[in-house]
């Protein structure tokens, strides 16, 4: 069965940017206080006619132009979002369209950790039908977080980031601990819209369709799952936290990464993140990190990096990739 790797990357971030100076006038508090609970910044924000699909589609091509493929040279596309586009057709369907690749074409909504669900998916896909995938993590959270929310809305941000999956003789994916607990469903959640609760003058009047969080569960849940998964994934890769070269986690706030990395004990000059430029952008925040991290030529040929993904359900993914492990092999699109 053919393994698979990462050949192409690239991002997307709207022009529109958000800055601590506009939140701390906004809702009365100090821009340095900002920074202190968050470790961010600014963020962008999309602006008229940018759209989670629209994003996807600049990110991905960016990562096509980079592998150096054509779009009908795609045989699937996996979009991870939890912001689609429109609830349905798929938003992978509109991405789809205007990048014409061929193929299948389908959603993953694991909410912040879709882009990690989507590679270990694109994986299993990977061993059956060995032909180059393009995976997407895109995000516009912005339209959803309640303008008087302080809590996301220091918080949020725009994005999306894309790579290039193609088939190798030995696979780049070593391990992986996946999980999901929902009795965990209403630390954060849009309450309406589903079939769940309906859209409605009464959903509408009470802000419903805003997204909602409980920021001391989040917190608690999402370190506690996120440190468990990681010492999972490493004793089954016999590996301990000093073996990794790169830790990319979800980039949620500094607060939660802090914790990931001191309870997790990887040495925190192995961290890789870029939440001060662009606070969480959802399931977009793993894959553009990553692309930074490869344009500055950071990570090499032989390193371990350890993916460490969670989002509300809650649900949590870790992956051990060993970059350029074994070569590339042939296919046909």
């Amino acid at each position: 069965m053919a393994g698979i790797g990462i050949t192409g990357w690239g991002s997307c971030l709207p022009e529109g940017r958000l800055t601590n100076g506009e939140l701390a006038a906004r809702f009365g508090v100090d821009e340095d206080w900002i920074v202190q609970r968050t470790g961010i910044r600014e963020r962008r924000i999309v602006g008229p006619g940018e759209t989670t699909a629209s994003l996807a589609v600049e990110a991905g091509r960016r990562a096509l132009a980079r592998a150096g493929l054509r779009p009908d040279q795609i045989s699937h596309l996996i979009l991870a979002s939890g912001t689609p586009e429109q609830l349905s057709p798929a938003t992978s369907a509109f991405v789809q369209r205007e990048l014409g690749t061929a193929g299948g074409a389908h959603d993953v909504n694991a909410e912040c950790a879709g882009f990690a669900y989507g590679f270990v998916v694109a994986a299993g896909l990977m061993a059956i039908d060995p032909r180059p995938i393009l995976l997407i993590g895109t995000d516009t959270h912005s339209l959803v977080v309640n303008p008087e929310d302080r809590d996301l809305g220091v918080l949020i941000g725009d994005g999306a980031g894309a790579v290039v999956l193609t088939p190798h003789d030995r696979s780049w994916l070593r391990s992986w601990d996946m999980g999901c607990d929902g009795t965990k469903v209403d630390s954060l959640r849009i309450p309406a819209g589903g079939s769940r609760l309906p859209a409605s003058e009464a959903t509408l009047r009470n802000k419903q369709h805003y997204a909602q969080i409980k920021g001391n569960e989040i917190y608690l849940n999402a370190v506690r799952f996120t440190v468990g998964s990681v010492k999972r994934t490493l004793r089954s890769a016999d590996l301990e936290p000093g073996d990794i070269d790169h830790l990319l986690p979800h980039q949620a706030n500094m607060r939660i990464i802090d914790s990931i990395l001191e309870r997790s004990r990887v040495p925190r000059e192995r961290l890789i993140t870029n939440i001060e430029y662009y606070g969480n952008t959802g399931a977009a925040s793993m894959p553009i990190a990553l692309a930074e991290a490869l344009d500055a030529g950071r990570i090499q040929r032989g390193d371990r990096v350890l993916f460490a993904a969670f989002g509300a359900g809650m649900v949590w993914l870790t992956a051990l990739v060993e970059w350029g492990a074994g070569e590339p092999v042939g296919w046909t699109s």
